[in-house]
């Protein structure tokens, strides 16, 4: 079987109101989560969420390199998103595009409010994200993985970070869009999020394509509902690690 499907169906849901992929408009897609899979990275985490396969490491605190990026007063946070050239059906140039630095950029910017940053001034943590499949809503699998590899790390966290996307096909609001649902052109939308989850605060919310008021509260409320899946996941994946290893300290 192919990792991704070839072309686009003619339909999103099936005669009896499901997804093409069995799930219902509210389902995740299955999701399985690995922490510390990176021997030489200060943390690191592998989410697979559908056919998405992400890996991500963190590094630091460490000295700023460039040193002109270093402030006195602050720590900075670096993200480096990049796609392999075998992620997707067709081959993808090897040389950083502008949508991987746009999505470097969107996760930083997702991930800095959880970071107590004034603690590390001149200093700085890096991470680096590596997407090995991609099916759709990598750049919210990324803030889920990028979290992870962080709290791996043992850095003060005021929370993790959750991503999912959601979006609307067919005038039908969904959760979780798989690439074909996501690149469907008649009454389509997308939204990604991501969410502080203690907090319920929104770190990330992007939209592109046109909703109104009630669809857009309807899409954040099954946004919200989804994000809620992937955290559990999220700390379940730490405890076993944790778990794990303390049995084994023993």
């Amino acid at each position: 079987m192919p990792l991704l499907p070839e072309g686009h169906p003619e339909k999103i849901f099936r005669e009896d109101g499901l997804r093409l992929d069995g799930r219902k408009p509210d389902d995740l897609r299955d999701l399985r989560i690995e922490i510390g899979v990176l021997k030489n990275a200060d943390g690191s985490a592998m989410v697979c969420h559908g056919k998405n396969r992400i890996i991500a490491g963190a590094y630091g605190p460490r000295e700023v390199h460039p040193r002109h990026l270093a402030q006195s007063d602050t720590g900075i946070l670096q993200v480096q998103y990049r796609m392999s050239t075998f992620s997707v059906g067709e081959r993808k140039s090897p040389v950083p595009g502008r949508r991987e630095k746009e999505i470097s950029m969107v996760i930083q910017h997702a991930l800095e409010p959880v970071l107590f940053l004034e603690q590390y001034p001149n200093s700085t943590i890096d991470i680096f994200i590596q997407v090995m499949t991609a099916d759709g809503g990598t750049r919210c699998a990324s803030i889920t993985a990028a979290a992870l590899a962080l709290a791996d790390m043992g850095i003060p966290m005021r929370d993790l970070v959750t991503g999912v996307a959601v979006g609307k096909v067919d005038n039908k609001p969904i959760l979780d869009l798989a690439d074909y649902e996501d690149k469907w052109e008649e009454g389509a939308a997308d939204m990604p999020v991501a969410v502080m989850m203690n907090e319920k605060k929104i770190t990330l919310l992007q939209l592109d394509g046109q909703v109104g008021i009630d669809e857009y509260e309807r899409m954040l409320d099954l946004a919200i509902k989804g994000a809620e899946g992937v955290y559990e996941a999220q700390k379940e994946a730490l405890r076993k690690k944790y778990t794990s290893e303390i049995v084994g300290g023993r």
